[in-house]
């Protein structure tokens, strides 16, 4: 495989996180390592994409204003793309851009649904779903391990708590990468914008449709459900009905992803998972830390607040870099180093403080699956090709990924 090589940032000063190019053509690792040390506080300049931003990268300083509800808020956007335009129009009504109290009714309605007891009927299902997914997969052969693979397991798992019927999932995954995400540069923001309102169209139709004929999913709670004797508003139905594809589909696809590609970087974590000397619930840890999926969120400072030797002015955009905090040197030891016996791994991938992914729970278990059936099917992983990275600034993820896969033996298979 030949893999272009990255270009050494010079000037800190000159980078620019707006622009997803600026994710696919510069060393990243070498990046933030840079910006921890030089400028963990930094004031990124405007650009075309908007004014002027804080960017935080050292692991301390994430966590602490990940936690900082009273001098920071969500409500005005929690990704640079709307922050920068000063507005998210899901503001107050989805859950990751909604605080205070509202926040808290919600967030307590939904973790019925989301809790690990009510899930655990479906932890078994993902694993099943997995198991035969990787069966299908090594019968192939070569694949892409994106589409033939990654993307068939979140959005069936999440489309099952929520009853969306079978045949318009695969269209629902189209949709949720164009909005967090583009193949290329060559593709529009607008078709971004297009995708995102056709989730939100979908899930205002299926909602109206579970207030009149409630189920036992997550939809039919959200439609019939009262928070101070109120049912919510349609918007908070929609948009949090988008919110959960959203965050349950893409991460857990991007780690499974990222996650296969590590193990075949690295075989010699890949021969400790194979063996049990590393336990999968470790080794899911350490790839959630190693994909980082989500690679910042945003906040927006409600009054002066100081940081280090700088402070950050009343209404000012800060972005949080978890793809930063995640490989600190003071937070982690050897964090350059893929270690699926990684403990303790104290990792922010989903976030932390109160707007902690209410998903975190079935992320892990998607990853774990994933795992799991890689350790106990396949004995082999070689990867045909670069993997093609998706076009964003929020995403680390990929739309391709040519793989091989060798199968285990069967007896060998059945008895790993």
């Amino acid at each position: 495989m030949t893999i272009p090589p990255l270009r050494t940032v010079d000037d800190l000063a000159t980078v620019d996180l707006t622009d997803p190019q600026t994710f696919l053509d510069v060393d990243v690792p070498d990046m933030w390592r840079r910006f921890r040390k030089e400028q963990p506080v930094h004031r990124h300049r405007a650009t075309e994409r908007g004014p002027a931003f804080w960017v935080i990268s050292a692991y301390d300083d994430v966590v602490t204003l990940y936690r900082d509800n009273k001098r920071f808020t969500s409500e005005q956007g929690n990704v640079l793309a709307t922050l920068l335009q000063g507005a998210d129009s899901a503001s107050r009504k989805m859950l990751a851009v909604t605080d205070g109290a509202r926040h808290r009714d919600i967030r307590n309605l939904m973790l019925r649904s989301f809790s690990p007891r009510a899930l655990e009927p479906v932890v078994a299902g993902v694993h099943r779903r997995t198991r035969a997914l990787i069966a299908e997969a090594l019968a192939h052969g070569e694949l892409d391990f994106v589409t033939d693979v990654a993307d068939h397991i979140p959005i069936n798992t999440i489309g099952d708590l929520m009853d969306v019927p079978q045949e318009d999932r695969e269209q629902l995954v189209a949709w949720n990468t164009r909005t967090l995400s583009r193949h290329s540069a060559d593709d529009s923001e607008t078709e971004e914008w297009l995708a995102r309102n056709e989730i939100l169209l979908y899930f205002s139709d299926l909602a109206a449709r579970r207030r009149r004929h409630p189920g036992d999913d997550v939809i039919s709670a959200l439609a019939t459900a009262t928070v101070d004797g109120e049912p919510l508003t349609e918007g908070e139905i929609v948009f949090n009905c988008y919110s959960l594809i959203l965050g349950g589909d893409e991460s857990s696809r991007m780690s499974s992803v990222g996650g296969l590609i590590a193990l075949a970087e690295h075989p010699e974590q890949w021969r400790a998972l194979k063996a049990g000397e590393v336990s999968v619930d470790s080794a899911t840890e350490e790839v959630l830390r190693w994909t980082t999926p989500a690679m910042h969120f945003g906040r927006t400072a409600l009054v002066d607040v100081p940081l280090r030797e700088r402070t950050i002015k009343a209404g000012e955009v800060v972005s949080l870099w978890n793809s930063s905090a995640n490989f600190d040197e003071t937070a982690f030891t050897d964090p350059d180093v893929f270690d699926l016996a990684r403990t303790p791994n104290k990792h922010v991938a989903f976030g932390h403080g109160p707007h902690f992914c209410l998903g975190a729970f079935l992320g892990r278990v998607h990853v774990n699956a994933m795992l799991d059936a890689l350790r106990t099917q396949v004995a082999g992983i070689r990867l045909e090709g670069p993997p093609r990275r998706l076009f964003s600034n929020f995403v680390k993820g990929y739309s391709g990924l040519p793989v091989a896969l060798t199968a285990e033996r069967a007896a060998e298979g059945s008895a790993a």
